[in-house]
């Protein structure tokens, strides 16, 4: 009877996490389907094929396509050499260049692009220092620049999977090639690259749609060059008067079919390209010292590396938040912390927005560790049918486009017969970040539980416990590292969000990511960029602070 009774407690939990999964997750995206076939209230299938085909939509179409594959190829030229070097020379002892190559994929796209945009306008930075270069910057305002800002964004994300797969290797493939007479370009090309294929195909199709996905740079450098992409369009469509939800949701279906295809895409040629490169005889490396020119070469490729994507975006906001006058360039003088005493001054809007940003993460992060953490427990080794269901569900916000999800949404909560009133209230932007976000707890809580033996939980029964004790004194102690790096992940990301803060905050509310664009555009740059450095400032505080309860609680 008691295992009877476990059982339909289990299958309760299951259903409870499935249904809530549904409303919260799966509904929203359906009612995206729904609006796009039904544009005016009768069912037309091929309506958002109607709107795809018009010669505008389709440009936009192919300029995000065009600008991921341009990404990708931007990424590969950036990443592959970094993974290289790291993998295979003696540049890898430098393990700090491992955390210092990921502040660009933790760095908002927006305060990316707007710190590019500062260093290579007219009379920028760049110009300021190397007069010379003013017959140049204009070239950079184009395509070119946009894929540019956007490899120096994602690059890391290819980087970390490259240098892992190269690492993974090991030196006897090649001792091999070399003992049967096989050059170094030889080796590189018929034995290392073949075995890269699988990981460099899940990393650039990755990137891929992340560049698909991506609302920050287009929205900032993408519309001061005039090019397009379904992202800065839906968000036009659901945004500007005159609002228009059948091409939002037909673009939104188009984004989100396309980001399916690509990903199912990714599984197939990474489980087609599977290789074996682990085996009996453990992994040998023998790292290649570097000497002479061959030394300062590969340094100065690290250099050019950590220049662009990190020296030139901190160098411009930091240095625009201090300027009293932006018109007086780089003079001694020039400077001012007045922007900081302005911005955090009592009262100010610039205070109210950060103080709106980390009440809405605090509230997210802390609902999305809870429900991440009772969706893990029900998922539990992922056998039924059911629990991988859940499994999927959980997971489906980060396959899936922001820009997508904040459209889901808003057609369902803002629905003429929905009984809860959240939309256009302080609840609908704390539901939206849970939902953006609560993927990363279930990776960070479920990586946890995993390591797990069952038998600690089965001794606790042994010695008297009831299963509440259990669960309070065994799984949760040691549950609290990955509910801890979920919480952090999301409270950090919540601050500086951009799309859904644009789209789903109420009238006359800022966040601090609000707040930044709304100031850059405006003209306000100084205020603008002095909330970024201070955003920025804040989440690595949080992150290094976390890092530490973390560490203590392993």
């Amino acid at each position: 009877m008691i295992q009877a009774g476990g059982s339909a407690f289990k299958r309760m939990g299951v259903t409870l996490a499935i249904v809530l999964l549904t409303i919260l997750v799966v509904t929203p995206l359906f009612f995206i389907f729904l609006t796009s076939v039904i544009p005016d209230g009768q069912l037309d299938l091929i309506a958002p094929l109607r709107l795809i085909i018009d010669p505008q939509l389709t440009i936009v179409l192919w300029n995000s396509i065009w600008l991921g594959l341009w990404v990708v190829f931007g990424a590969t030229l950036l990443a592959l050499p970094m993974a290289f070097l790291s993998a295979k020379t003696s540049i890898g002892h430098h393990r700090w260049l491992d955390i210092v190559l990921i502040i660009p994929f933790m760095t908002p796209p927006y305060i990316g692009s707007m710190g590019w945009i500062l260093f290579m306008q007219r009379r920028g930075f760049l110009e300021q220092m190397l007069p010379f270069t003013e017959h140049w910057t204009p070239y950079f305002f184009n395509l070119f620049g946009m894929v540019s800002i956007m490899s120096l964004h994602l690059f890391p994300f290819l980087y970390l999977i490259l240098r892992n797969a190269i690492q993974r290797i090991g030196s006897g493939y090649e001792e091999a090639g070399s003992v049967h007479g096989g050059s170094f370009y030889y080796r590189l090309r018929t034995i290392i690259l073949p075995l890269l294929v699988g990981s460099y195909a899940m990393g650039a199709l990755l990137v891929f749609v992340k560049t698909l996905a991506e609302f920050g740079t287009p929205a900032t450098f993408g519309r001061q060059i005039g090019y397009y992409v379904l992202t800065s369009e839906i968000h036009k469509y659901i945004s500007s008067w005159p609002i228009d939800f059948g091409k939002a949701t037909a673009l939104a279906s188009t984004l989100l079919t396309t980001s399916l295809v690509f990903w199912y895409v990714q599984n197939v040629i990474s489980r087609k390209f599977h290789y074996q490169t682990l085996g009996g005889k453990g992994l040998r490396q023998s790292p290649l010292l570097l000497v002479g020119w061959r030394n300062g070469l590969a340094w100065l490729y690290v250099v050019f590396l950590l220049v662009t994507s990190i020296g030139v975006t901190y160098f411009s906001i930091v240095v625009a938040s201090l300027q009293k006058l932006r018109g007086n360039g780089l003079a001694w003088g020039n400077y001012t912390l007045a922007h900081y005493g302005e911005l955090l001054s009592f009262g100010s809007e610039g205070l109210e927005a950060l103080f709106n940003s980390l009440g809405l993460a605090l509230i997210a992060a802390t609902v999305a560790a809870v429900l991440g953490t009772f969706i893990v427990m029900q998922i539990n080794n992922g056998r039924t049918l059911p629990q991988r269901i859940t499994d999927m569900f959980s997971l489906l916000p980060n396959t899936v486009p922001g820009i997508v999800i904040v459209v889901g949404l808003i057609l369902f909560w803002n629905s003429p017969w929905m009984p809860v009133k959240i939309y256009n209230t302080y609840w609908m932007v704390v539901l939206t970040y849970v939902v953006f976000y609560l993927p990363y707890t279930v990776q960070y809580v479920k990586s946890s539980f995993s390591q797990i033996d069952g038998s600690l939980m089965s001794a606790g029964r042994v010695f008297g416990g009831t299963p509440f004790y259990s669960f309070r004194r065994i799984l949760v102690p040691l549950l609290i590292p990955g509910i801890l790096a979920g919480w952090t992940m999301t409270f950090t990301i919540s601050i500086r969000e951009l799309v859904a803060s644009l789209m789903i905050l109420p009238p006359s509310m800022h966040v601090s990511a609000t707040y930044i664009f709304s100031q850059f555009e405006q003209g306000s740059v100084s205020l603008g960029m002095a909330m970024a450095v201070v955003s920025v400032g804040l989440t690595t505080v949080v992150l290094v602070v976390a890092n530490q309860l973390i560490g203590a609680q392993e």
